[in-house]
């Protein structure tokens, strides 16, 4: 049997991912059968997926509301101070997570931008006393690297991790009130 091309293997991953994204937790029996492939080649598409970090991991889409929890975006702005790499390190190594983790914030996503900001992070806090902690941390972490910090509230998560929210029919209160 011939090999298959580079761009057959890239359907095919790409078919797997899509049934991952809608529901992770699906037996690989399932998703064999929803893409059309033996169970073999779907484990062997996820675990290349895995190895090759194209997948980095696989979560739980929540509802913040039943959680307590509120979500926020903030947008960095910098300054053309260069940031030191410590400082730098503290970011990528996952200890500047570690401090908010104190202050009661979970750090849900977190992008690197082009556009009028430099970042957005996206975080969960139980109330809007831990943002204003958060916002505090963050200024006196890194004074003199950022110039303006936007905070955005959520009200109603729309999509989440390509999951349509199941309440989506409620978001007609908040046009209708």
């Amino acid at each position: 049997m011939p090999k298959s091309s580079q761009k057959q293997i890239e359907q095919d991953e790409k078919k797997v991912i899509a049934e991952l994204q809608k529901n992770a937790k699906e037996s690989i029996d399932v998703i064999a059968k929803k893409c059309g492939f033996s169970r073999q080649k779907v484990w062997r598409i996820i675990k290349r997926l895995e190895d090759n970090k194209t997948i980095w991991t696989y979560h739980a889409v929540t509802d913040s509301d039943k959680l307590n929890l509120n979500k926020y975006i903030l947008l960095l702005k910098r300054t053309t101070s260069p940031i030191p790499s410590d400082q730098i390190e503290l970011a990528l190594k996952g200890g500047l997570n570690n401090i908010l983790k104190e202050i009661g914030i979970s750090v849900d996503f977190a992008f690197y931008l082009n556009g009028c900001y430099d970042f957005a992070v996206c975080v969960s806090a139980h109330d809007v006393k831990d943002l204003k902690k958060m916002t505090e941390t963050l200024n006196r972490m890194f004074r003199e690297y950022i110039s303006d910090i936007e905070v955005l509230e959520v009200i109603f998560p729309m999509v989440k991790c390509g999951s349509v929210n199941p309440n989506i029919k409620e978001l007609r209160n908040f046009f209708l009130s």
